[in-house]
């Protein structure tokens, strides 16, 4: 059989262990030849084929349910579930998302794109399925880094309270996050895999003692005597309900087959231990397994990246990296915490030239704020740099053990705004809105990449709650400074560009689209003034406020969501000081920005300078009541 032709997984079923690995191969070969073409996440994928197909072989996926956390390794999922044909479209504008999405396929059970969910979601499935007397298995497949995370824990802990509960819980260990696994757990993994096979031990116990007078306790005993034997193997999972099996070679076929057969045999939770390789099958990646996790489109032969015409200013990641580590050098209370994002944050930078400053916490960002609360009330200044939508998942942290105690955490959010291929699950769009309404919060967001540098002063030295959020991507080119950078005034904006038709006040990454706005409006004969805000809260009312009220029209532009965000703020000032004007909000709609290139994004929600031109026009065309 051909990978073509398999169009819903239960064609698994009956094929050889020959066969399965010839199909694992073309997985493989379709994995690399799209990611290649198309960028996406290429380690994970390869390093789970065999798992995804010999759990499928052993499973009715007409009525099973499998539910895959965050989503990076469900590639091999995906060309086995009937996507195989529109897989090249894969991350692209309409095309194959690249994690679960419930509606894009019948086999997708669950949605993710943030980690350590599966567990819960499944054993919700579970739970419902048991309500309705049914009798199909759930399955949760979770990464070792994706453990880490608190949800995780919670989950396990639950569903080892409920010993009838039928569920599977795939571990897949390939000793990865995105970066290389911290913490005990990992630690603690480790140990297991280095241990003797789990079920060779059990097997032979088990032949041990079968013709002892003490045999109907056989499996009491078996497993005291497992515990004295090999005492770290599993213990732990088993003392929290579950039944242990592993660590499974997960790249042999025929091992992974006997123990999910195995596995499903079992009446309450069971825990499968998978070891794996990340990047399986790609010399480059196994060698390179933070590099490949991702990758840009590049060339499969030599493993580079295809170049992309010419060269880019530096990111908006890197300036921020740089320039946090020279500050550290200078001052030892600067603390940098990652939840295992280091290479995306910047913080790698940060990680080798300060290494006694820098703390990943893993896939735990609930702890990763309250971790800094604890630093910034001993004297410390904690630099908590995370991802907007991964902030999302500290919320009631960042209220509770932050903002109520005014303690000095300086939220850095990465990859604000429009984040393009991975879609609705990583847009940036809420931290505007979400750190708004909390009380002692300071917002400020910079317009390039040499603001960023003074906002990250800025953030160091002010004594309380502050955020800074900032897009992915190249800055614009400006010149940098190496040091000697000081602070912004808390709430003072900056004016830009003067005009008597149209007030424009633009939030971080849309000031330089302000700008060229105003310059496409010139054209028409429409003058307008742009104010950089710098500052979401505060908001500069002493320069704002007099001139909406002069200028009689005010539009405000942000890269996030409008509801709650940056222009309502605004408006919000505006009543409070009963001035009326037509104000025109621009930013994101009150819907889920898809995956497609932030270009493609950005025109479909009409955020280019010509499109926002034609709009703003129209309102300075209509005619204007202004009161006082």
């Amino acid at each position: 059989m051909h990978l073509s032709e398999l169009t819903h997984p239960n064609q698994l079923h009956g094929l050889s262990i020959k066969e399965l690995q010839e199909i694992g191969r073309q997985i493989r070969e379709k994995h690399l030849e799209t990611v290649s073409t198309s960028g996406g996440h290429l380690g994970p994928g390869l390093g789970v084929v065999e798992l995804t197909l010999a759990l499928y072989q052993t499973l009715d996926l007409d009525h099973d349910k499998v539910v895959w956390d965050v989503g990076h390794q469900a590639y091999p999922h995906k060309l086995i579930t009937g996507r195989y044909k529109d897989f090249h479209t894969l991350r692209q504008k309409d095309g194959v998302c690249g994690y679960l999405k419930i509606d894009e396929s019948p086999f997708d059970h669950f949605g993710a794109g943030h980690a350590s969910t599966s567990i819960s979601s499944a054993l919700g499935m579970a739970l419902a399925r048991d309500a309705r007397g049914e009798d199909h298995k759930c399955v949760a497949i979770i990464g070792d880094g994706s453990l880490t995370g608190g949800m995780a824990l919670e989950a396990i802990n639950h569903a080892g309270h409920l010993p009838t509960t039928r569920l599977l819980v795939v571990l897949n260990d390939n000793e990865m996050s995105i970066s290389p696994n911290v913490g005990a757990i990992p630690r603690y993994l480790n140990k297991i895999r280095l241990s003797p096979p789990m079920q060779f031990i059990s097997d032979n116990l088990e032949e041990q003692v079968r013709n002892l007078p003490f045999s109907p306790e056989l499996n009491r005993v078996k497993e005291g005597m497992k515990r004295l034997a090999v005492p770290k193997v599993g213990a732990v999972f088993e003392e929290l309900g579950f039944t242990y099996m592993g660590p499974v070679d997960g790249h042999n076929l025929e091992e992974l087959l006997a123990t999910f057969k195995e596995a499903h045999k079992h009446p309450g939770p069971v825990l499968v231990h998978v070891s794996t390789t990340k990047g399986k099958g790609y010399a480059i990646a196994e060698n390179d397994q933070v590099g490949y996790h991702a990758q840009n489109p590049f060339d499969i032969a030599s493993g580079k990246s295809k170049p992309s015409g010419k060269p880019k200013p530096p990111g908006y990641s890197k300036v921020f990296g740089a320039t946090l580590s020279t500050l550290a050098e200078n001052d030892r209370r600067i603390i940098g915490i990652t939840a295992a994002m280091a290479t995306g944050t910047g913080l790698d930078i940060f990680q080798k030239r300060v290494p006694e400053q820098y703390i990943d916490v893993g896939i735990a960002e609930q702890h990763a704020v309250t971790l800094a609360a604890g630093l910034a009330a001993d004297g410390m200044r904690p630099i908590a740099t995370i991802y907007s939508t991964f902030l999302q998942r500290a919320y009631d942290q960042i209220i509770h053990d932050v903002c109520i105690q005014n303690l000095p955490v300086f939220f850095c959010l990465d990859r604000a705004g429009i984040v393009g291929a991975d879609g609705p699950t990583h847009q940036g769009m809420y931290d505007i809105a979400y750190l708004r309404c909390i009380p002692n919060m300071v917002m400020m967001a910079p317009k390039d990449e040499a603001e960023l540098q003074r906002m990250l002063v800025t953030g160091i030295e002010h004594d309380g709650p502050i955020a800074m959020r900032y897009p992915r991507g190249s800055g614009y080119g400006v010149p940098l400074m190496d040091e000697g950078w000081e602070p912004l005034e808390i709430g003072k904006a900056e004016l830009l560009r003067s005009g008597d038709d149209v007030l424009i006040v633009a939030y971080g990454s849309m000031v330089y689209p302000a700008m060229q706005t105003a310059e496409l409006m010139r054209e028409h004969g429409v003058e307008a003034t742009v104010v950089n805000a710098r500052f979401a809260k505060p908001l500069d009312t002493d320069m704002i406020l007099p001139l909406a009220k002069q200028i009689g029209r005010v539009v405000t532009m942000e890269e996030g969501c409008i509801k709650g965000g940056f222009g309502t703020g605004l408006l919000e000032e505006l009543m409070e000081a009963n001035i009326f004007v037509p104000v025109k909000r621009i930013g994101v709609p009150d819907l889920l920005v898809e995956h497609a290139t932030p270009d493609q994004s950005k025109a479909e929600l009409r955020l280019t300078p010509a499109q926002m031109s034609e709009d703003i026009i129209q309102l300075v065309g209509k005619p204007v009541a202004i009161g006082v």
